[in-house]
């Protein structure tokens, strides 16, 4: 398990590349308590920078030199390509043939050799996992990894020193990296704030394996959210999530669209769909308490093209 030391010394070792991001007061727009953590603010445009940085930072020269590689459906792949570009390593990152475009182009941005490989998580895992062992890469998991966990645990330290006072935070679920790393630096720091995870209804793999007691892998995911789409979270994920969280809970695809639709028109914040669910469970008013309320928006890599579909949607429903 992370410990409040390991997210420390990541928190020393990221400082160098991941931004201190704002969190913003919609308290008045949204008619109830609500501050925003806009993580999609971060360079490669979401939180994963937090996590890929710390575990490339962590490996051997030689490791660095051979290169490494991930599966990611587009966030943690743009954040690995990002972090080895700064640290001079080689990086091949395998997406989903349905990746957005976005995504893709940032992910080769930042200098990553892309490959596409079906359409799920166990798809694209099976390929990184054939390009390590051809290639001698190192793998960077997207989220099951301490390492990894520990980085995104930064995230939960910088929000606590922002806002002491805060009551409750909402963290967007997908393999449940960032919500084991929040809820490991928070709990352990302080034990009193409620840690709530938020997962699409379509893909709620950590809920249903909280309820079952071990993780469970689900026979398929459908979101809008492509971020939060594995059909089982990690098992050093799950095991946080057991000691740590207090709650995960699910919201409906059009009541993140709505969010996502909400945050760009009214709080002038652009986030992709995985990054408004947070927001989504705040506005549908799925969480009860009046104190500081923490949403955190960990990603805006979407593109208009995707906001105006988004749009014609809900105002066809």
């Amino acid at each position: 398990m992370v410990n409040l030391t390991d997210i420390k010394e990541a928190a020393e070792r990221v400082r160098t590349i991941a931004r201190i991001t704002p969190l913003l007061d919609v308290t008045a727009l949204a008619g109830r308590s609500l501050l925003l953590k806009c993580e999609s603010m971060q360079p490669g445009g979401a939180f994963k920078i937090r996590g890929a940085y710390n575990m490339v930072a962590r490996l051997t020269p030689e490791q660095r030199a051979l290169g490494v590689v991930t599966y990611s459906s587009g966030n943690h792949g743009q954040a690995m390509a990002l972090a080895a570009r700064e640290l001079g390593a080689p990086a091949v990152v395998v997406m989903p043939t349905t990746a957005p475009a976005i995504k893709v182009e940032g992910a080769r941005a930042f200098g990553a050799e892309v490959i596409f490989a079906g359409t799920t998580s166990s798809d694209r895992k099976a390929r990184a996992e054939q390009e390590a062992s051809s290639r001698g890469l190192t793998m960077v998991p997207p989220f099951d990894h301490d390492w990894i966990i520990a980085g995104q645990g930064t995230l939960g330290l910088e929000l606590l020193q922002q806002r002491p006072d805060v009551e409750t935070v909402l963290v967007p679920v997908g393999g449940g990296g960032l919500l084991a790393g929040v809820a490991a630096a928070i709990k352990q720091t302080r034990p009193a704030v409620r840690v709530i995870g938020v997962e699409p209804a379509g893909a709620a793999a950590m809920k249903a394996s909280l309820a079952q007691g071990h993780a469970v892998t689900l026979d398929k995911t459908a979101s809008v959210a492509d971020g939060l789409m594995p059909v089982r979270p990690g098992d050093l994920t799950f095991a946080h999530a057991q000691q740590y969280v207090d709650e995960v809970i699910t919201v409906e695809d059009d009541q993140i669209i709505d969010a996502v639709l909400w945050l760009f028109t009214k709080a002038k914040v652009v986030a992709e769909p995985s990054g408004a669910a947070t927001v989504a469970a705040a506005l549908a008013g799925l969480v009860s308490g009046s104190g500081p309320l923490v949403a955190i928006v960990s990603g805006g890599n979407i593109g208009l093209d995707k906001l105006e579909e988004l749009r014609k949607q809900r105002a066809q429903a």
